[in-house]
């Protein structure tokens, strides 16, 4: 779904459409609150001047948990999942280890598939068995592909979103005083999240369908080239001079395509909203001395492409 165009991709779009309704999502709101509050009883235990990896701890395992009931994946293949999907994002990862990565996660989306073809669940993987476009139902194959692309996108895009929530507010406390005061909501943290410091810097490699000029320099027919997600949330000419400013209050429209554009927008954005909706004021509810354990210039990137993250993210709760 992610690489095709056109009908093939209306045909895709069109069943993934039917099972990712906006009521399905809603209905995950009491799940999302549950597992979030089970993570943070979790973290309970830690006592002050304790270092935590907050990403480990709770940003990772939230978004995981949630995709992987949503799609009918079993909770013990989490770990060897995140296993997986380091390799697959990482640069550092050798090409034959990606293709084996690849693998291995086809077969285990196979398994899924399968299990749920013999006995349909409330799981989103059996609606996109059940559901059907005209008569036209998706094959084995497409289903585990999109499989593999909703667990990937339905868990590393929360995890970054999360994660750069808690760092903007930790730099910015000006900010976090502004939301906990009630002047400004959650929702506009998440959303100045997505433009300020968006979660996914890039996916697909794109080609010039015709020669481009791009200010000097000429882009020739067929070249190809990463466009930046993040790009047009610091665009001046979007948002103004102060486009390079973390501001929860910012008045104008908050313009990003942290989720893509057109066509293949995100399927699962709103899923990711309401993750992070819910999450964000529990953690801060429940520690309100949360704060970063190291300098916000010594927190380690992730050696990826796709995502904007962190390798972990060190924080004292108390």
């Amino acid at each position: 779904m992610l690489t095709v165009d056109g009908e093939d991709h209306r045909r895709l779009r069109t069943l993934v459409a039917q099972a990712l309704t906006p009521r399905r999502v809603e209905l995950m709101r009491k799940r999302i609150t549950e597992l979030t509050d089970g993570l943070l009883d979790a973290l309970e235990g830690s006592a002050a001047g304790d270092v935590v990896d907050l990403k480990a701890a709770f940003a990772h395992p939230l978004p995981m948990y949630v995709i992987s009931g949503l799609m009918g994946l079993d909770p013990a293949d989490h770990p060897r999942l995140k296993v997986l999907f380091d390799k697959f994002f990482s640069t550092q990862t050798p090409p034959a280890e990606v293709l084996a990565t690849l693998g291995e996660l086809a077969a285990m989306m196979g398994k899924v598939v399968a299990a749920r073809r013999a006995e349909p669940g409330d799981d989103l993987t059996s609606a996109l068995i059940l559901a059907s476009d005209g008569g036209d139902r998706l094959t084995d194959e497409e289903i585990v592909s999109t499989l593999q692309l909703m667990v990937a996108a339905g868990h590393e895009t929360t995890i970054s979103l999360i994660v750069n929530a808690v760092v903007n507010l930790s730099t910015h406390p000006e900010q976090l005083a502004l939301v906990r005061s009630g002047e400004v909501g959650w929702d506009a943290v998440v959303e100045e999240t997505l433009r300020f410091s968006t979660p996914t810097s890039h996916v697909l490699i794109r080609f010039a369908t015709e020669d481009v000029q791009v200010g000097e320099k000429v882009l020739p027919q067929g070249e190809a080239l990463i466009v930046s997600y993040g790009a047009i949330g610091r665009d001046e000419r979007a948002h103004g001079p102060s486009a390079g400013i973390f501001d929860v209050t910012r008045t104008s429209e908050n313009r990003h395509i942290s989720f893509g554009h057109g066509p293949h927008v995100c399927p699962g954005a709103a899923l990711s909203r309401l993750e992070a909706g819910v999450a964000l004021p529990a953690l801060y509810g429940r520690f309100p001395g949360l704060r970063l354990a190291v300098p916000a210039g010594e927190l380690r990137r992730r050696p990826v492409v796709t995502q904007n993250d962190l390798a972990e993210l060190p924080v004292h709760l108390r």
